[in-house]
Formats: structure tokens, sequence, C-alpha cells
């Protein structure tokens, strides 16, 4: 399984925007082929941080994803909307044995 993290910090007059990017990203993604789970939440410490929780089937899901037009547009609408550079980490994951 792969698991991807990340973060985008809004701008406080930007924030409804972004969530509203992130929202319809979210809802997109988890109709891609090989999409376990794909959440955005939004930070309690810091309100204008919005996190993303995603899990993939495989290493093919994730890449079939990032070539995907939209998802590229996405990073570029909200790289223009937000406070700072965004971040994203990639991880492969396998369940620990108990």
């Amino acid at each position: 399984m792969i698991i991807v993290t990340g973060s985008v910090l809004a701008k406080a007059q930007t924030l409804d925007e972004i969530s509203r990017l992130c929202l319809e990203h979210v809802r997109r993604s988890r109709t891609e082929p090989g999409c376990v789970s794909h959440d955005v939440y939004t930070s309690v410490e810091e309100p204008l941080r919005l996190f993303f929780f995603e899990r993939w089937a495989d290493r093919g899901a994730i890449e079939a994803h990032f070539a995907i037009p939209a998802s590229g547009q996405f990073v570029r609408d909200v790289g223009k909307l937000a406070n700072g550079p965004t971040s994203i980490e990639i991880y492969d994951a396998e369940p620990a044995k108990r």
C-alpha cells in the first residue's frame, strides 16, 4: 500500500476557495482505480492548514493519479492561492504484524 500525506497553508482570504478545490479533488480522486481512501482535514492547531491523508493500492495507482490532468491542475490552482509552498510525502507501507 502507498500512503500519501500533504498539506497546504491557506491565507484567510483564500481558505474558502482552497477548501472548495480540495473537496472537489478528494471526491474525484476517490473514484480512481486503486484509491483506497482520500481525505482532507483542517488542522485544529492551525485552522488555515489543510492536511491530506491518502491510501493507494500500489505505486501504479498513485502514478496514474498524478498523471491525470485534473490532478496537475489542482496542484497549480491551490499553489496560486496558498500562503507558501505545499508539501507532499509518499510512503510504501505494510500493516504491522501483531
